[in-house]
């Protein structure tokens, strides 16, 4: 023990020691240093602002960094076809190298959706429910109806559309509403010896509308035919009906 003791006090040892430690952190440094080389540790960039540009100037500008991309695609109203509307890292993000970005784009075709149904809804609530579909509201006129705003007829491009249809997402729905009015009465026109044409313009400004057509006779010339009865008829107790309602019509070439 006293031998271990004295050796322990020598030059020799202190030689030994200080070796041993100069070689650990030596090994230390070199592990260090080669871990950094091989990661290449402080080297890479920020990653570019893409969102708004086009896929063409996003894969330029990303190839011209040494960066990949992957690409992936989705439909956003109201943008333009092709821009980029969404990246992965997000800009200023400090990657390495070749690293990956994921871009998403706005495709050209907008997905078509079923269309829901709406019909008897509040105009507030159908709105909310095709918005949820990806649609949008159009144009809103009025029928008479005991309800108000209250939808009675949904139509795209001009024609009634029922639920379950398909049309593309994005599109435009007109909605026919009530006006509450249904219940009120207005005087009957007496359409007796007008045309066609003279009626629907007499029964709009009445706010009565156009039930059946039927023709007497044989018909030569649609456009000169006259009303020659109708239902229901002005007479001594019937002198009013409710707004919208329906006049049916019976035309013929010969004068009443």
């Amino acid at each position: 023990m006293g031998n271990f003791t004295e050796y322990l006090k020598t030059k020799s040892f202190r030689k030994n020691i200080i070796a041993a430690i100069c070689t650990f952190f030596g090994l230390l440094l070199i592990a260090f240093f080669s871990l950094r080389y091989y990661t290449k540790h402080g080297e890479g960039l920020n990653v570019p602002s893409l969102k708004g540009l086009k896929i063409e100037d996003a894969i330029s500008k990303l190839e011209g960094l040494g960066l990949r991309y992957e690409i992936d695609s989705v439909y956003v109203m109201d943008q333009p076809p092709g821009i980029v509307t969404d990246q992965d890292p997000d800009p200023e993000t400090f990657v390495k190298d070749n690293r990956t970005i994921y871009l998403t784009i706005n495709t050209n075709n907008a997905p078509n959706v079923r269309f829901p149904d709406v019909e008897t809804k509040s105009l507030r609530e159908a709105k909310s429910i095709i918005e949820s579909y990806g649609l949008k509201l159009g144009d809103t006129t009025y029928k008479p109806d005991v309800a108000r705003d209250v939808v009675l007829e949904a139509l795209f491009g001009g024609q009634p559309i029922k639920p379950g249809e398909s049309l593309p997402k994005g599109s435009r729905i007109n909605f026919v509403l009530g006006d509450g009015r249904g219940n009120e009465e207005v005087e009957l026109s007496n359409l007796i010896g007008l045309t066609l044409d003279e009626a629907k313009f007499s029964l709009k400004g009445a706010m009565l509308t156009i039930g059946t057509i039927s023709y007497e006779g044989t018909i030569t010339d649609t456009a000169n035919a006259v009303i020659v009865s109708q239902f229901p008829l002005p007479t001594d107790s019937v002198t009013k009906v409710r707004i919208g309602t329906p006049i049916n019509l019976t035309l013929s070439n010969k004068k009443p």
